[in-house]
């Protein structure tokens, strides 16, 4: 969430980005936490005098007793007992208070840099970078589900048999081609400096708040009640919540961490040829990069991890662009987001396969993730990052259309060491 000393000092600054990002209560929400905090204030400075007082007051009495002014001496009592009473009260109301403004700062969202562009929707988003070429599919070539119920590779309806839709059932090759993008995906992450973490697929209410997803996206995710447990839309949640509560030393930044992990999403709301075959899943699998940095340097992190996922798609021989969002359509938490996309040739769209993110303070304030200066040892807010690298089911989609023959569907090359064979087809 943003900071009290960024809202104070730098009002109008605030809400004319949070204005950037269509957040249209910028000016009434940001107005009412400057009221609050100013509040706050107020009842710390009477908190604070209040106790100055009754300490004062009950250094007295030992002198009062020891003059023999013992009338004087129970006067002081009754007056420290009742300046313990109205200590009391006056902490119970700055609790309240300081409840009000952290409700009321977890509402609000981070503001966008100064690059990103204006714009309502993704139709506002700036191509930055394109690469590979589109393949040029030959005669009778078909969209990825029809090619997975032809080679008997992924069975929807079963999935839908078991749990419902958008968790499909992946067969054969297909399973080990999921297995060796996984690794495939892990592998070169640890090659970048990512140290890989297994996460929990479940999080409690304060890693969920911690990261920003709540109470955003509450709606979007699957919640176990029984236990108020919810299930993880990314490996971003649990991997950064490592770091919740935690102050770091300086010369340790950035830190490096990657994690495979199934997601799940209930994604309420989506329909038509969005959903279709792995468009859009509620249960998909995607191996997460996360950064924890300085704010001096969190802005080179981005950029080396752009070229981390840039080189994902390079290798894996897909068509791809890159897109600077613009402020209607960023995520409640990022300041700056580019989202990668591959071209899916049968398809003839682009899908959405990644998001890289600087979130520069915003979670690590919410998740109280601190480092220490080593010029000054002063404690700073660290800046947090993370991408998705990659995402596996549109992915999958792209290399199935691009990539089909009229004897089944080609394996990247950098993915074969991995699957030990080079043909999706329906020979398991």
């Amino acid at each position: 969430m943003l900071t009290l000393k960024t809202i104070n000092t730098d009002t109008e600054r605030v809400i004319h980005a949070l204005e950037k990002k269509h957040f249209n209560e910028a000016r009434q929400a940001i107005g009412q936490v400057i009221a609050i905090d100013r509040q706050r204030r107020e009842t710390q400075q009477q908190l604070d005098a209040n106790k100055q007082q009754a300490k004062q007051a009950a250094a007295q009495i030992g002198k009062l007793m020891q003059q023999g002014q013992r009338q004087e001496a129970e006067e002081a009592k009754k007056a420290v007992a009742d300046l313990k009473t109205k200590d009391h009260e006056l902490q119970e109301q700055l609790n309240n208070i300081e409840g009000q403004l952290t409700d009321l700062l977890r509402t609000i969202p981070n503001t966008p840099a100064d690059i990103v562009p204006e714009g309502k929707d993704a139709a506002d988003n700036v191509v930055v970078k394109e690469g590979g070429e589109k393949p040029q599919l030959h005669e009778g070539a078909q969209c990825h589900w029809d090619l997975c119920k032809k080679y008997n590779l992924i069975d929807f309806d079963l999935g839908v048999k078991i749990t419902g839709a958008g968790f499909p059932i992946y067969i054969g090759k297909m399973a080990r081609l999921q297995r060796a993008l996984e690794n495939f995906f892990l592998d070169e992450a640890r090659k970048s400096g990512y140290l890989e973490v297994q996460p929990p697929y479940m999080v409690n209410e304060a890693s969920g708040i911690g990261t920003g997803q709540l109470p955003d996206k509450e709606e979007q995710m699957y919640h176990a009640t029984a236990d108020n447990l919810y299930l993880i839309p990314t490996a971003e949640v649990p991997v950064t919540n490592i770091f919740r509560d935690v102050i770091l030393n300086e010369g340790a930044l950035p830190l490096k961490r990657c994690a495979y992990s199934a997601c799940f999403r209930r994604e309420a709301g989506s329909y038509g040829k969005d959903v279709r075959g792995l468009n859009r899943l509620h249960q998909f699998d995607k191996v997460e990069i996360v950064r924890i940095d300085t704010p001096e340097h969190s802005y080179q992190s981005l950029d080396e991890m752009l070229t981390h996922v840039e080189g994902l798609l390079q290798k894996l021989g897909l068509p791809y662009r890159i897109l600077r969002l613009c402020g209607g359509d960023m995520s409640f938490t990022s300041s700056l987001c580019y989202d990668f996309e591959v071209w899916s040739a049968a398809q003839e769209r682009w899908l959405e396969v990644s998001s890289v993110s600087n979130f520069e303070s915003y979670q690590a304030n919410r998740l109280r993730c601190r480092y220490r200066r080593e010029s000054d040892k002063k404690i700073e807010l660290c800046h947090t990052l993370n991408g998705s690298a990659l995402a596996l089911p549109r992915i999958v989609a792209a290399i199935i259309e691009n990539n089909q023959t009229p004897d089944g569907i080609r394996v990247p090359e950098c993915l074969v060491p991995y699957t030990g064979f080079e043909m999706l087809d329906g020979n398991h």
